[in-house]
């Protein structure tokens, strides 16, 4: 039936809109409007009616857009309260439109609302009922969190609890005897002796003594109250000199023969108890004053390596003056140097790769200096077993590393500077600067070694002429296998010598800038092939047999 009516007012709509515009043309054949103003004008009236349709459309558009945005809202309000309510989530029916979905729940959500209210006001008139009680008969609240809201069972719990305390109120009698016990107890552990004349009749065995009145019962619970404080306090005091103690003990790395005191059960009584702990106690300060230099030095040699391992120059180290000037040896001095460890460590963590590239850098320029010192020295010609060799290649391998890890810090030096804001320090320099300066100190030293070498050679000179060395009579049947030799390498000569008795292979090594070992040797050995080297070259036989 509601199609129907749609479609008739649908038809409708159209037959008059149909009249409206034949009204139209017999106004315009009146007027004589010609027939490109009349197409016009037809024109304006479809852009009107369009326009006006447009304009409904968007309208009920955002109506159904806010009926979609408040199901949306109202589920997420009603998700949250049946959370809150500790009820079962609400289930939507099948079938239904935008406008009916978005009315019941809605309706739902009010309803959940409702409830949220009642329970809060329920919750709040049997909290003030259980406070007073409390307050009363000094007896702990039921907890519920604050802020949080009570479920239908806790509300129920706390109902039973207030007539608990309701039926505890209007028996005071039966609290009595309880009571005295209770109190009897508290002063055994403590081994509180009785003072007042209430403490001296509340534990007194007559019990006719004592008059069973409001005050009297409020007067026991009282007293019942400061000595559960008392019994906490000594309990606190108690904890924490013997955690004082443990951390004394464990600092200063007593003998496993005096942790028997921490092994101990606890005395009779609080009170003896908190003497044998304060004992201990004062035993390890003692200890610790005695001991406080050496752990203060212990601290301080630690943080040396941590300075070390972060590469810290004199600038970075200077600042912390309690390691240079405070001798005053106590825990104060003790926990800045603690702080200044954390604070290194911190750095460290953070710097840590940078700072692996940099000892991997050290290492390789350790080993480069290794290598150039013994290509400096004589003496490793004497090697066998292809040392030389080996030693050759790990040096071409060092020489080509050293460039491609100082490319890699520059670029992670610069990584680092950009993300911290702040310069890297290299034992206090710019890790570029640090590594230049080495390398100048390097070429420096090599400048150095090479104006001496000069100056003796010059000195060697002036004072003696070399001269070829006699071939032996056996010389003319050997032939030296020919080196190639290179700049800056040395020359290698091999020649065999014959004998009656037996063959020897002879090896020469020529370094550059030596004067011929001929000058030294005397008389020459037979049959060795000597031969000219410019510079003159210092001639080392080794025999192999």
């Amino acid at each position: 039936s509601c199609r129907g009516t749609f479609e008739a007012l649908a038809s409708s709509l159209v037959t008059g809109i149909n009249h409206a515009m034949a009204r139209l043309v017999d106004i315009w054949d009146s007027i004589g409007i010609m027939e490109e103003q009349r197409i016009e004008r037809m024109q304006t009236v479809k852009k009107y009616i369009e326009d006006l349709l447009t304009d409904m459309i968007t309208e009920e558009e955002s109506l159904r857009h806010r009926i979609k945005t408040s199901i949306i809202t109202t589920r997420k309000q009603l998700e949250t309260l049946c959370l809150e309510l500790s009820v079962e989530p609400y289930k939507v029916e099948e079938d239904l439109t935008v406008l009916q979905l978005e009315k019941n729940l809605r309706c739902h959500l009010e309803a959940l609302q409702k409830e949220k209210t009642e329970r809060l006001r329920e919750l709040n008139d049997l909290r003030q009922q259980d406070e007073e009680l409390c307050v009363t008969l000094c007896a702990t609240p039921y907890y519920i969190p604050s802020g949080s809201m009570p479920s239908r069972t806790q509300l129920q719990e706390l109902q039973e609890h207030i007539k608990k305390l309701s039926e505890e109120k209007e028996s005071r009698v039966k609290v009595f005897s309880g009571l005295r016990k209770d109190i009897r107890r508290l002063m055994d552990e403590m081994g509180h002796e009785p003072e007042t004349s209430l403490e001296r009749e509340s534990v007194c065995p007559d019990t006719d003594i004592f008059l069973l009145t409001h005050e009297n019962i409020q007067a026991l619970k009282l007293l019942l109250s400061q000595l559960e404080v008392k019994k906490e306090s000594l309990v606190s005091a108690r904890d924490k000199l013997k955690d004082r103690a443990i951390s004394l003990w464990n600092r200063l790395s007593c003998p496993e023969e005096e942790a028997k005191e921490f092994e101990q059960e606890a005395l009779t009584t609080l009170s003896d108890d908190i003497r044998r702990w304060q004992c201990v106690v004062d035993h390890l300060e003692v200890l610790q004053r005695a001991k406080l230099e050496e752990v203060i030095d212990k601290a301080r040699q630690e943080l040396v390596v941590w300075w070390n391992k972060c590469m810290f120059g004199p600038e970075q180290k200077e600042p912390f003056n309690a390691y240079f000037c405070d001798d005053n040896y106590t825990e104060e001095l003790l926990n800045l140097h603690d702080s200044e460890l954390l604070k290194v460590k911190e750095f460290y963590k953070v710097a840590r790769p940078l700072l692996e590239n940099l000892e991997k850098w050290e290492k390789n320029w350790a080993l480069f200096q290794d290598f150039e010192r013994k290509a400096a020295d004589p003496n490793r010609f004497s090697n066998r077993g292809g040392a030389l060799l080996k030693e050759s290649k790990d040096r071409a391998k060092v020489q080509k590393l050293l460039p491609k890890l100082e490319e890699e810090l520059k670029a992670r030096v610069d990584t680092w500077e950009t993300e911290q804001g702040c310069t890297f320090l290299m034992k206090g320099q710019s890790v570029m600067e640090y590594i230049s300066r080495q390398w100048e100190e390097y070429r420096s030293q090599k400048d150095k070694e090479k104006n001496e070498r000069m100056s003796k050679k010059a000195d060697s000179t002036l004072f003696k002429t070399p001269s070829k060395r006699p071939h032996g009579p056996g010389s003319s049947g050997m032939t030296p296998n020919k080196i190639k030799k290179t700049p800056n390498q040395l020359s290698l000569r091999t020649t065999t010598m014959s004998s009656s008795a037996s063959s020897v292979s002879s090896t020469f090594l020529c370094v550059p800038g030596k004067p011929p070992l001929s000058a030294k040797v005397k008389p020459p050995l037979p049959s060795l092939v000597h031969s000219v080297c410019d510079p003159p070259c210092l001639i080392l036989p080794c025999y192999i047999a």
